[in-house]
This record gives C-alpha cells, structure tokens and sequence, in this order.
C-alpha cells in the first residue's frame, strides 16, 4: 500500500511538469543565412516567460546564457505567447555550436530544468588570401605582378573556411591544373607570361568556392631593378624609412630648441634684500644678542 501511494505521488509530481523542447536547424547551415531557435514545452500551458536560451562556451567548456550584452551581435531572445524564439539573422563561425533552453522555475529536476541539446554547424569560406614567398603575408600581392627575367616566384593562396579548402591553380590558355595551394614558378621566360589563377572549393558544399587571379609580367633583361615589383616594394619601404627618420629628427630639434627657450627665458632670481644696505634703524636689520667687538676690514 505504501508502495503504490509513493509510486502515485511521483508520478503526480513528474506529472505536473511539462518536458522543456528546442527547436532549430537539423542540417548544417551557409554562412549568412537566417536561423531561428524555439523553446517550448510539451504543454502549452506551462509558463515560458521562465525559460531563456544558453549556449555552450567550448573555451570555457561551461553553458553561458545568451543576452543582448553576451551575444551583442545579434538580437535579444523575443518572447511569445507559447514559446521562445532567437533569430540569428546572419550566423557565422562564432554562432555554431549546441544550444539548450534553461527554465529558472525552482524545484525541478535536472531533466526538467533543460532541454537537450542542439547542435548544428555553420559552414563558411573566408576570402582568398594571395601570398608570395619570401613577402610577409600583411602585404599580400597585387593584382598585377612585374618579375625580371630568370626570377623565381612562388605562390601560395589560403582562405580560413569551416572545412579544409581544396586548391588548384591554373593558366589561361594553357589545359594545365596544378591540385595544390602552392604554385612555383622557376626561371621565368616570357612564355610563363599570363594570367593565374587560383580556385578554393568546399569539400562539402559546392557552391562555397573562392577564386583569385593574378597578372604576371616578365620584363626584358635590359629593365632597370626598379621597375620590376620588387625594386618598387623597396622604394616604398626605403621612402618610408626616410619619412620617418625625418619625422623624428624634426621632433628632436623642436623639443631641444623649446627646452632651450623655456630655460632662458626664466632670468636670474631677483633678491632685493641683496640690493639695499642695511642700516642699523632699518626695519629689515636683524636684532644680535651679542656684541662684536672684532673691526669690520
């Protein structure tokens, strides 16, 4: 008899709470397409305005609730008459990952505190990025590139993308693709002349693909060193070089010329007490103790 009244007043008790749900994508989703979460419970009595969205934080591997100031970038959670709903209006890398709905009523289970999980991913492909070796990636190269006869160039292209891009390059007017990220080009001729052409794909989504392409000129072997894009980078960095040592050497000869006003214009101290004699009915003699009885030479 106890048994069954026990059994009967947990199953009241779990009874009377109703299973938290959330709703969202079940497929992975393009970078910049709109997403929208639920939360809702099984009965549509129960009170939603108790439930806010949480998200898990893999560097701090905990569950950060999601609000306006946490999640800046996107819209506060907008609350409606049966559910709860979070628009991501443009998700990108930093928004994938699993989202639960938390309710904040008290003496409730763990089970019926949360909802499970969801998961989803975004899959995204950054811009190409077109560096040339022996170059800091921070300049990148140009859309027109000038190389002396015999010159080396080796080219690399990247892009940060959710899934490890494939790359090839290719020429126009030549039926060559190189499968690879790095294109190296020894000795140059004119007949390497052209231009080049790097594609990044999305191994898992076709339509994410980059491409970027680039103009090579080989100069004839009387051009002067400055006309080729090296001989040019260098004029830049040496003209900025010489700008900022004149920059700093005009603010040294201010500083020092404005130290050397402001100590001149100061003047002597003016003592007036050294300019008057002091007499013996002066105001300004100083009253003595003692007697002197050694002449003044």
């Amino acid at each position: 008899m106890n048994v069954l009244l026990v059994t009967a007043v947990v199953a009241l008790i779990h009874g009377s709470y109703a299973t938290l749900l959330i709703k969202g994508p079940t497929k992975p989703v393009l970078e910049g397409e709109s997403v929208t979460l639920e939360c809702l419970y099984s009965d549509s009595e129960a009170n939603i305005s108790q439930v806010h969205f949480e998200k898990f934080a893999e560097y701090m591997q905990k569950w950060l609730p999601v609000r306006e100031r946490f999640w800046c970038f996107n819209p506060k959670p907008v609350m409606q008459s049966d559910r709860l709903t979070l628009t991501l209006p443009h998700p990108g890398r930093f928004n994938e990952g699993s989202y639960r709905c938390v309710s904040n009523t008290e003496n409730v289970t763990e089970q019926e505190r949360s909802s499970e999980p969801l998961t989803f991913k975004v899959y995204y492909m950054g811009e190409l990025l077109l560096t040339r070796a022996g170059f800091t990636s921070y300049l990148g190269v140009s859309t027109q590139l000038k190389v002396r006869l015999g010159d080396e160039v080796v080219l690399k292209c990247s892009a940060g993308s959710s899934e490890e891009p494939t790359y090839y390059w290719s020429k126009d007017g030549d039926d060559w693709i190189l499968p690879s990220s790095t294109l190296t080009l020894r000795k140059m001729t004119a007949a390497d002349e052209g231009q080049y052409t790097c594609v990044a794909e999305h191994p898992s989504v076709e339509t994410l693909s980059k491409k970027r392409t680039i103009s090579i000129t080989v100069l004839p072997e009387d051009a002067r060193w400055y006309e080729s894009s090296d001989g040019q980078l260098i004029l830049m960095i040496s003209a900025a070089a010489v700008a900022l040592l004149v920059f700093l050497l005009s603010m040294s000869v201010f500083l020092c010329r404005r130290a050397k006003q402001a100590k001149t214009s100061k003047g002597p101290i003016d003592d007036r007490s050294q300019k008057k004699p002091i007499y013996k009915t002066s105001v300004e003699s100083l009253p003595s103790t003692c007697a002197d009885k050694q002449p003044l030479v």
